[in-house]
């Protein structure tokens, strides 16, 4: 039998691998709705809701993935739906209305529900020292979704937009089998049998879930929903080609994912709070930079009048992408570190609910920023959406939290978890 030590690292190194390839099949319609867009006619809101699609599931379908996760133990339902993806993911070549992507895109993104299964299995193998550390590795599977920029552009280079769907649906299934057999589960991990399902519910009265929900609904919702979008926004905007378009987007989805373990560790040394606080305010600057459009003013000076040209080039805008991924990667596993330090016991419950109120973000915003195009003409008014969303966290996070506790040092990370969630508990 394999030591506790190997076990370990294989479950953590198996899930983030597993969590990576599943995030790829769920961002795939980042690069795989361009040529779909072009081949149906679609509007700027029609490929909104294609994108976003399998980001409704995969966000619907969380809370009760976590739950089964506390009953039934990670390694058992990871596997069986990865093995339930593989069927629709390879059905979407076959495509050829756009309802056909819309229903198999639904089935699709249950992929996505793979995070609450995960984040719980890995958790529950390390002790509170080392979980952020652990969950933050984990998590870096986000960056799945710049693994999908690389690879479905190559493949549509090289072949079509039908053979991605049929390469992904081959790689999730190997990765199924490896998971199944390279993995271990622990009964102890599990809740107790005679816990129901409507006591693990109970966790929804809990005011401190909410605030959760909110902070994960801007890092990781908004994440998801500029991953979608950015490869069409380089596109148009800019007017770069496909393959060019995807690599610059991934500029932002790869720092978003693997450097989520360095949040990890941050949250373990100063605190889930601190590192929050800082996430939105970098947030909060990087985004009202980017809401700026493309601006052609003309004034009138001694000399007659004058025009001048403002706005972002490519540069300046990948760079602002680039900063706030980061940002966003760290608030992603500060936020998780707020679940393990209040609900150890429980994790895929409130993981799933806060999972699910992210990916709720992540299905809503695509479908807002086309809306906002089609009915401004701006394109950066995704920015301006993203910027309003994050100074209203700002607000309330510094009334419930921010002014009742200090904000880095030892007392803050030691203090954590009675000082965050007392704010609105008491």
């Amino acid at each position: 039998m394999a030591s506790h030590k190997l076990q370990q690292g294989l479950v953590l190194g198996m899930s983030t691998f597993a969590f990576t390839m599943c995030f790829m099949v769920w961002m795939m319609f980042a690069v795989l709705g361009v040529p779909v867009k072009e081949l149906l006619g679609l509007n700027e809101t029609q490929f909104g809701l294609l994108a976003a699609t399998p980001v409704l599931t995969g966000s619907l379908i969380r809370l009760p993935l976590g739950m089964l996760t506390d009953k039934f133990g990670g390694r058992l339902v990871f596997f069986v739906l990865m093995l339930v993806c593989v069927l629709p993911i390879y059905l979407i070549s076959e495509a050829t209305a756009y309802w056909h992507f819309l229903v198999l895109g639904l089935f699709v993104g249950l992929a996505g529900g793979s995070f609450s299964v995960g984040i719980a299995y890995v958790a529950k193998w390390f002790d509170k020292s080392n979980q952020g550390f652990a969950m933050g590795i984990f998590g870096a599977g986000n960056a799945g979704a710049a693994v999908t920029k690389f690879v479905a552009p190559a493949i549509i280079a090289a072949a079509s937009w039908q053979m991605v769907p049929k390469v992904y649906s081959a790689i999730m299934f190997i990765t199924a089998l490896l998971f199944w057999f390279l993995t271990s589960e622990n009964r102890a991990h599990r809740v107790a049998a005679s816990v129901t399902f409507s006591e693990q519910l109970q966790a929804l009265k809990d005011p401190a879930v909410w605030r959760y929900c909110q902070y994960y609904s801007i890092v990781f919702g908004g994440y998801v929903a500029l991953s979608l979008w950015m490869t069409k926004y380089y596109v148009q905007e800019y007017g770069f080609n496909l393959q060019t378009a995807a690599l610059l987007a991934a500029a932002f989805s790869l720092p978003g994912g693997v450097l989520r373990a360095i949040g990890g560790w941050m949250s373990d040394k100063w605190g889930a709070q601190s590192v929050t606080w800082w996430v939105m305010w970098v947030s909060w600057v990087c985004l009202f930079l980017l809401s700026y459009p493309q601006t052609d003013l003309t004034i009138q000076t001694v000399d007659g009048p004058k025009s001048f040209q403002i706005g972002l080039n490519e540069y300046v805008f990948t760079a602002l992408m680039f900063t706030i991924g980061i940002a966003w990667a760290f608030g992603k596993a500060s936020v998780f570190k707020y679940i393990s330090d209040d609900y150890p016991q429980n994790m895929g419950v409130i993981s799933g609910i806060v999972g699910l109120a992210g990916g709720l973000g992540g299905f809503v915003l695509p479908i807002m920023f086309g809306a906002l195009v089609d009915l401004t003409g701006v394109r950066s008014s995704c920015f301006m959406l993203l910027y309003g969303v994050v100074w209203v966290s700002l607000i309330w996070m510094y009334f419930s939290e921010v002014r009742k506790t200090p904000l880095m040092g030892r007392q803050a990370a030691s203090g954590q978890a009675s000082a965050a969630s007392s704010g609105e508990r008491s």
